[in-house]
């Protein structure tokens, strides 16, 4: 089984629109709502693909009970640590051209004794796990180094980790020592405190984070693909070129595609390539859309992955 751990759920607003541009009008076109957040994404791709999943999330307010409902319709088993605030509201506007917008809300606070009692339950699950996927911002009250106790919790259990945030949470749980870190550019960015533009630049970022503390590392880029870094090698798997509709959610359907061939005794360098090729498809979809397995397989076959000499 895989489990996901969210922190900061959401509500999502997912809209498609004509065009987006300033200074003139655009028309929707298309509305709907998704209960969202990176390890609800993942949870759903994973049972999409077949696999077993357990998605383990905060809930509260108005708004968790209207989450909680949407998340039903996937079939997968969530469990939910209930908060006193509401979870917030996100909102995704995309157009037929491939341009979108994010917007989120940073999340409610959280009291210690919520935050230990997530804690307490993703503990209590680990001993039927065999990857934990901790994945999304923290929301205002939980401590930046929450997720490295819970890659030490994890290790002593034997349970694999995917470790897929940012900013201060990332750069202090990668020390915790994950078996895969996942950050897309900007993340790398921020995390090492430089511009990466040149294919060399990815390959010496995924090693530097590598020697940061993470076994491995699984760099996103995007259209280009992705750098994987193990102790012994780097690889690169580049995507086929494909019309991009919304690129929102690629990389929790990189993450999750991974780790699902990881479950399955897939190679690290075969893993990335089924990452890729599901973060492709996904942003091959309209609106925030994650594919499906055939879909995924499809790209799979045009996907290149290759050492790194």
């Amino acid at each position: 089984m895989i489990i996901t751990v969210t922190l900061n759920p959401a509500v999502d607003q997912n809209i498609s629109a004509d065009q987006l541009v300033f200074d003139d009008r655009a028309y929707i076109l298309d509305t709907f709502e998704s209960a969202g957040g990176r390890g609800i994404n993942a949870s759903r791709v994973i049972h999409s693909f077949g696999g077993k999943t357990l998605a383990i999330a905060f809930s509260g307010g108005e708004s968790g009970t209207h989450f909680e409902q949407l998340l039903k319709k996937y079939g997968f088993p969530a469990e939910f640590v209930r908060m006193k605030n509401a979870i917030r509201h996100n909102l995704a506007i995309t157009d037929k051209q491939g341009l979108s917008v994010k917007l989120n809300e940073r999340g409610p606070d959280l009291s210690g004794p919520e935050v230990e009692a997530i804690a307490q339950l993703v503990i209590k699950r680990l001993p039927k796990a065999k990857w934990l996927m901790l994945c999304g911002s923290l929301p205002p009250g939980v401590p930046n180094d929450f997720y490295s106790q819970l890659i030490e919790a994890a290790r002593k259990e034997g349970v694999k980790t995917l470790l897929d945030t940012d900013s201060d949470p990332l750069t202090l749980s990668v020390e915790a020592g994950p078996t895969v870190v996942t950050p897309n550019q900007s993340e790398a960015e921020r995390l090492l405190g430089r511009a990466l533009l040149t294919r060399s630049h990815f390959i010496d970022a995924a090693e530097r984070i590598r020697e940061m503390g993470s076994e491995n590392v699984l760099l996103s880029l995007g259209a280009r693909g992705a750098i994987g870094c193990t102790p012994n090698h780097v690889y690169e798997a580049i995507p086929p070129r494909v019309d991009a509709v919304c690129p929102i959610g690629a990389g929790d359907a990189m993450a999750a595609a991974f780790t699902w061939a990881m479950t399955r005794g897939k190679p690290f360098a075969d893993a990335i390539r089924w990452g890729v090729a599901a973060g492709t498809a996904s942003a091959m979809l309209p609106g925030i859309s994650y594919p499906t397995l055939d879909q995924t397989k499809d790209i799979y076959k045009r996907v290149e992955i290759k050492p790194v000499s």
